[in-house]
């Protein structure tokens, strides 16, 4: 089908789809854009009129996916998602609803007749009959509203999740009557995350859904006197609560820990409460992150994803498996909490992290993801046997893990690309069959362009995955400037994922050779690999960088490199600013890191810097003035700070002293310099410092803060005026 077929095909199908429905297409309704591209070539508008496809959901007949699709509209400054179905064998979707506020959390009901969404902070449900869907009814509505919620598996039972007032203190707090005064007082750590005052924070309640509409439930944590967060934030995620297959008890991860201990703990352990005693059970103890439990399907084994070490966000994400045992009242029904025995870890002998767990139907084995070699990949594990990639690892895609397995083995799941973002596909026996193509009218309006994987040798003689994309209609005759990207996180991978703040695809457009290099500290080449830039930050990774600069430059085609990069990346701008004496031209650096001292004492999360800036185990004694640790450092509190300014180890003497603030003497390198003003992680007087050091020793120099945005930029119109500046300031030095 031609393009301009294609979108007559479209309009037509969304006509007839709202003839169909007879939905009413609400005020502040967002469709999909009909933009015309003439050139083939991608821009920041072409971005961000992509639709945004998320959250499928399988119905229990195994016929229909349900998903969510978000349209923005930038001269409105917002976007709005709407409901979609879509037959398992594809075809053409239908449109659910043409709302003008958001729906979320889509859910079918157990059998399938219904289909359950948020709106405004209240739970709806509404009848799915002849794929459309009827009336609907108020569910629940609780004070505050709900953030997210889950259904037992027979229905009769629902978990929200609703925020609740914290130990920060706010005027209003001490007097009523300074209800317009705004101020924040606290007498411990963790005042803050992310991008908010932590005010509130969630809990999570367990009603009876047959009982009119739910406006309040039990506390599963106990009340709100209790300052633990379910689930966990700043970004909270209900796969951290799991129903039993029989309704009977709900298994969930809690890290609970308050103030100083939570702000440097990663100690989050997996529980399981009882609704109708009200009783709680600990799974786990010591060791970092247990996230996400999962019910084999008869509830006999319960699994769950653990990084071993506390305080270190970046360990190996393991997948553990336990036996659960139930109690018996004359050898009939079930007493008191189950007991979980015989915990093991499954996946000791795979050398890559796993995320998003699902159990086969038979409960013989589990399906999972993992970033293996620079591509996300679905596996599976029969506990005890080997485990087995489903997924070709010569697909350049990213799969997301399956939401569906039907009966002859086929999985639905989802997939992107560097060159296209979400999409819903069909895989069996490494066929992959595209079911959704929500983009197609703009992206097949695109030129193409091409990708290669180069493995280049390291400084130690090691390979280290780099992608290289080239613009489109590139002739190797010519010369083009390039960006190398510096990864965030500093744990990560640079893979075949799509994003809409960091757009490979759109840079290559623009007219560079994008250039991106698998430094140390990514997470898809084996732990050894990760862990090489944890108290080494201005090491390994930082000649990774080096060698991949220096080696696209080698090509005749390109005519000069920026650096570009966010987060630990806006770091590795800073810092290569001061080191790389002439191998760049130009730089970005987004929420960057300019002072590691300041930055210590500022961010929120402060395991983060104690691990990666003093590079050892620690073990936490939470009773004040009691300290165990794996080598000196310095104490406060009942808590060791090995990493931090103040520390005598090795690791973070050498550390700070290299911090990239106290090589501004060296720059000379045209520098951009952004940040949000409401960022918590990276606070942005550390782009304001970076800046005002570039001023101050005459390099050219620009700073853009946005206030009202985080560690991204979100809004539709910072997010075109972001693209915009970074475009400028690279044509303006590299073209």
């Amino acid at each position: 089908m031609n393009r301009k077929l294609f979108a007559l095909a479209a309009a037509a199908l969304a006509v007839a789809a709202c003839k169909t429905n007879e939905m009413k297409q609400q005020e502040g309704y967002i469709g999909p854009s009909q933009m015309e591209i003439a050139d083939g070539r991608m821009t920041p508008e072409v971005l961000l009129a992509l639709g945004r496809l998320s959250d499928p959901q399988l119905s229990p007949d195994k016929k229909t996916i349900l998903y969510g699709v978000s349209y923005t509209d930038i001269a409105s400054n917002r976007s709005v998602r709407n409901l979609f179905a879509l037959p398992v064998e594809g075809g053409d979707p239908v449109q659910l609803t043409m709302d003008g506020k958001s729906l979320a959390s889509a859910r079918w009901s157990p059998d399938g007749k219904s289909i359950f969404f948020l709106q405004g902070g209240k739970l709806f449900e509404a009848p799915f009959l002849d794929g459309k869907l009827g009336r609907r009814v108020l569910k629940a509505d609780v004070p505050g509203g709900i953030e997210d919620y889950l259904l037992s598996p027979d229905g009769s039972q629902l978990i929200y999740v609703a925020n609740i007032h914290s130990g920060v203190e706010v005027p209003s707090d001490t007097d009523p009557l300074l209800d317009k005064a705004e101020a924040y007082a606290t007498e411990d750590l963790m005042y803050r995350h992310w991008d908010h005052w932590m005010t509130e924070i969630p809990h999570s309640y367990v009603a009876p859904t047959g009982n009119g509409v739910v406006t309040g439930g039990m506390d599963i944590l106990g009340g709100s006197e209790v300052l633990f967060q379910l689930p966990n934030g700043p970004f909270p995620d209900v796969a951290d609560l799991a129903w039993s297959p029989d309704g009977r008890y709900i298994a969930y991860a809690c890290k609970k820990l308050e103030g100083k201990q939570y702000a440097f703990s990663t100690n989050t352990c997996i529980y399981i409460y009882c609704p109708l005693t009200g009783e709680t059970t600990q799974v786990t103890s010591e060791g970092g992150y247990d996230t996400h439990p999962v019910w084999s399907p008869d509830g006999s084994q319960l699994a769950w994803l653990s990084m071993e070490r506390d305080g270190y966000e970046a360990d190996k994400v393991r997948l553990m498996l336990a036996d659960v045992h139930y109690a018996r009242e004359d050898g009939e029904g079930q007493a008191g909490n189950p007991a979980v025995r015989g915990i093991r870890d499954l996946t000791a002998d795979f050398k890559y992290n796993v995320e998003g767990p699902v159990w086969a139907e038979d409960g013989k084995s589990l399906y999972f993801c993992a970033l293996a070699e620079g591509l996300q990949g679905i596996f599976n594990i029969v506990p005890g046997m080997e485990i087995t990639r489903l997924t070709a690892d010569n697909l350049w895609f990213d799969f997301g893990s399956p939401f569906g397995i039907l009966q002859d083995g086929t999985m639905l799941t989802t997939y992107a690309s560097m060159d296209f973002p979400t999409e819903l596909v069909a895989v069996t026996d490494n066929t992959v069959k595209q079911l959704t193509y929500e983009n197609e009218h703009l992206l097949g309006q695109l030129d193409k362009h091409e990708t290669e994987a180069r493995w280049l040798t390291t400084v130690d003689g090691k390979k280290m995955l780099t992608w290289v994309l080239f613009p489109p209609q590139f002739d190797a005759s010519k010369t083009y400037p390039a960006i190398e990207i510096c990864l965030g996180g500093p744990q990560g991978t640079l893979s075949q994922g799509w994003s809409y703040r960091w757009n490979y695809m759109l840079m290559a457009h623009q007219g560079y050779v994008v250039v991106l290099p698998n430094r140390r500290g990514t997470t898809a080449f084996g732990q050894e690999w990760c862990e090489e830039i944890s108290g080494d930050y201005i090491g390994l990774n930082m000649q990774d960088y080096l060698t991949a600069a220096k080696a696209i430059k080698e090509e005749p085609y390109v005519s000069g490199v920026a650096a570009c990069g966010a987060s630990y990346g806006g770091y590795s701008v800073y810092y290569l600013a001061g080191i790389h004496k002439d191998v760049y031209d130009c730089f970005i650096a987004h929420a960057g890191i300019f002072n590691e001292e300041h930055m210590y004492m500022t961010t929120e999360e402060m395991w983060f810097p104690n691990w990666d800036n003093g590079g050892i185990p620690m073990q936490y004694s939470y009773a004040e003035g009691q300290v165990g640790a794996a080598g000196d450092g310095v104490t406060f509190g009942g808590l060791q700070q090995a990493g931090s300014p103040w520390s005598s180890k090795a690791e973070a003497v050498r550390h700070y002293a290299h911090s990239p603030h106290k090589l501004v003497q060296n720059w000379h390198t045209p520098i951009l310099c952004i940040h949000g003003g409401s960022d918590f992680r990276v606070p942005y007087d550390e782009g304001m410092a970076a800046f005002n050091a570039a001023q101050m020793m005459g390099v050219p120099s620009k700073l853009i803060v946005f206030p009202n945005e985080n560690h991204w930029i979100l809004k539709p119109q910072n997010a075109l005026y972001w693209h915009r500046s970074y475009f400028g300031w690279l044509d303006r030095w590299m073209k």
